[in-house]
């Protein structure tokens, strides 16, 4: 299974991602990495700070933009070389997050798009926006 060549990608192609975001998740992503920040795991802490209950983590919730470029476009055999992020909101546990990115820049001769990536929660609420640069597969 290969993706989307840069010779078939356009300006303008979307593609996007939606997962509810579990408990579990936040576990084993915190077992996984080793950021084990009460914020994200303690709820009697995390009831104590600004966001008043636990947050999932922020590099989580754009991990689900990894899971776009990499199967859906340019999908299978993508490279992802950089991600500008900005955290608008905080995603909660069982919140449904969509991860979208749109092609806003193509360069052929380096093989190189540029991607826009929102996340969006249940409430389409941004949580998460920023651009990708990945080199589809050739």
């Amino acid at each position: 299974m290969k993706g989307k060549t840069i010779h078939e990608i356009k300006l303008g192609d979307k593609a996007s991602f939606q997962k509810t975001i579990t408990e579990t998740d936040v576990y084993l992503y915190a077992g996984i990495t080793g950021d084990l920040n009460p914020a994200h795991i303690n709820e009697s802490y995390a009831k104590e700070t600004f966001f008043k209950g636990r947050i999932v983590h922020g590099i989580l919730t754009s991990g689900l933009i990894s899971a776009v470029l990499g199967t859906q476009l340019p999908g299978p055999g993508t490279i992802y070389l950089s991600q500008d992020l900005k955290f608008h909101a905080p995603v909660r546990f069982a919140d449904t997050i969509s991860a979208e990115v749109e092609v806003v820049e193509i360069a052929s001769e380096k093989n190189r798009v540029k991607l826009s990536t929102i996340c969006k929660n249940q409430n389409d609420e941004v949580v998460l926006s920023g651009v990708a640069t990945v080199m589809p597969p050739k």
